[in-house]
């Protein structure tokens, strides 16, 4: 579609003529108008593209002036027509930043030329300030993000320097059971670290594009097994992982199709899922679902297995997300209002968004405050 251009100029036989001419080029005239103050409105009522300006106009408003308000405040490009050559005239007009003029009397040719040079450099102009506004953007966020690393790792750090300095200057004083308190308030804080330089590292991949996809056969059923088994270990008798499988599967082979009746088994393989990445999921999840909720909870553990997709259901009996946080659950760095003071820097559901996007899938949550909280992961896999 070709652009719309307002044509103001005083001379009206001149302004048909301009009119017509641009038209028959297949541009658009929405308005023709020779006062300044009316150029004005009819740029505020049809925000053409571009505006062709006379520089002496009817009315009290000259042709800059009438310009210059239009830059101002609808940022539209200008082009000048003038029968004057006056240096001074002509300076004035230039200190407006217009994308072009043109001494009367001219050729057809030359307006059509002079517009779609005009055109063409507003277009590159727009350009050039979209991708500054996003090299600004992405300066924006790297600054907020390196502030927020920076605040993360301070706390620890903090204890680490705290601890070690009560242990050396005030050893002599200390009793035994102080001093293994200290020496594991020091192991504490550099596990911490060790887990928030790992998840910044993830994070600073997914931002740059780094992290890479690898589906390939797995079983599932297996996978989820030792899985459950490992976070079940290392938690004891404090809480409890139940583990199922519902829905019926069709999983193919390379000889023939076999209905599923104990989903997935070793021989009949999923592909399409990449191993490390589930598991990154998958752990962060359970470990989120036993981190928030009371000593003594069960979490719930499912999986659904459909043509095409796997699902995976985590049930816990913990605090719930607030109303207020759920929009921003997803965010770098964000914690619930409710945690108090359960460990954790905001990392590990941001990670897990982005390892589902990789897979093509989906995660939805439901949630109240008090009762517990339900993540769903939807996962695409092709058949063999």
């Amino acid at each position: 579609m070709k652009a719309k251009i307002l044509v103001i100029e005083e001379e009206s036989i001149i302004a048909c003529d301009i009119k017509n001419c641009l038209e028959n080029s297949g541009y658009i005239v929405p308005a023709v108008t020779g006062n300044g103050e009316q150029a004005i409105a009819k740029v505020a009522e049809f925000h053409p593209d571009l505006v062709l300006i006379d520089i002496m106009l009817k009315g009290e408003m000259n042709g800059i002036e009438a310009a210059q308000e239009i830059i101002d405040c609808f940022q539209i490009p200008v082009v000048y027509m003038t029968a004057y050559s006056d240096q001074n005239i002509l300076q004035k007009a230039k200190n407006t930043q217009p994308f072009g003029y043109i001494i009367k009397p001219f050729k057809e040719n030359q307006l059509i030329s002079t517009i779609e040079i005009a055109l063409n450099k507003y277009q590159t102009e727009l350009l050039m300030r979209e991708a500054l506004k996003k090299e600004k953007q992405s300066r924006n966020l790297e600054s907020c993000f390196v502030s927020m690393v920076s605040h993360e790792f301070r706390n620890p750090l903090s204890n680490i320097f705290n601890y070690t300095e009560l242990l050396v200057n005030s050893s002599n004083q200390l009793t035994e059971n102080q001093k293994q308190e200290y020496i594991y308030e020091i192991q504490n804080a550099v596990k911490h670290l060790d887990t928030l330089l790992s998840d910044v590292l993830l994070i600073g991949k997914s931002e740059v594009g780094r992290d890479s996809f690898n589906p390939s056969p797995l079983d599932l059923e297996n996978f989820c097994k030792v899985l459950v088994s490992e976070i079940q270990l290392s938690v004891g008798d404090d809480y409890k992982i139940i583990f199922s499988m519902e829905g019926l599967c069709t999983i193919k082979d390379d000889t023939n199709t076999v209905p599923n009746s104990h989903l997935l088994t070793t021989k009949h393989r999923l592909p399409g899922l990449d191993k490390k990445l589930l598991r990154h999921i998958l752990i962060n999840l359970l470990s989120n679902a036993i981190k928030y909720s009371p000593q003594g909870s069960t979490v719930h553990f499912d999986l659904f297995c459909v043509q095409g997709e796997a699902i995976f259901r985590i049930q816990d009996q913990g605090i719930g997300i607030l109303e207020a946080d759920q929009e921003n659950l997803f965010n770098s760095f964000y914690r619930g209002s409710n945690v108090g003071k359960i460990p954790g820097h905001g990392l590990g559901l941001a990670i897990v968004k982005h390892y589902v996007d990789l897979h093509g899938g989906e995660i939805t949550y439901a949630s109240k405050a008090g009762i517990g909280t339900t993540f769903i992961v939807s996962l695409p896999f092709q058949n063999n």
